[in-house]
């Protein structure tokens, strides 16, 4: 069978998936894992190696893909768009490649963790070759959520 091709003939639905915190923020958002990270580094509670992890695969991300809020500054206003968040298409295997090592340092620093895999995350409000943001039918709600925990398997990057 081709890739992506079920058994009936007909196309498998895409699968998106998204890397976030397994409990929500102060605002009720599921912090992203480059976002979670990224905190820890403003926190100051990296070891060198792990900022330096940071550092280099943050502007490595920068430099592969775009940064959402780069093309419409509107898409993660919550005023505009309640709970957008990002999600990676399956075809951005590049780009997934690199997770594990945000979600070592996430393990590494007891930060609970979830991967979500859905293939209807939400209503589309921006779109490129690896990456959907969406606004989920229910802005608090999880759609294909698989409770994490730290050590489970679970998107801009700058900070």
């Amino acid at each position: 069978m081709a890739n992506g091709e079920s058994g009936t003939g007909r196309s498998a639905p895409t699968e998106y998936v998204r890397f976030q915190a397994a409990v929500p923020n102060e605002r009720g958002h599921f912090t992203g894992v480059f976002g979670l990270v990224n905190n820890l580094g403003r926190a100051g509670r990296l070891d060198p190696e792990e900022e330096r992890f940071r550092r280099a695969n943050n502007a490595w991300y920068d430099a592969a893909y775009t940064d959402p809020s780069t093309v419409d500054p509107s898409v993660y206003d919550p005023a505009v768009h309640p709970g957008a968040a990002a999600w990676f298409k399956p075809t951005a295997t590049h780009l997934l490649e690199r997770i594990d090592g945000y979600l070592d340092v996430l393990a590494a620093h007891g930060v609970a963790y979830e991967t979500l895999r859905s293939a209807a995350p939400g209503r589309v409000i921006y779109e490129d070759d690896v990456q959907v943001v969406v606004v989920p039918a229910e802005p608090r709600g999880r759609p294909g959520g698989e409770p994490g925990s730290v050590g489970e398997e679970p998107a801009g990057v700058s900070g």
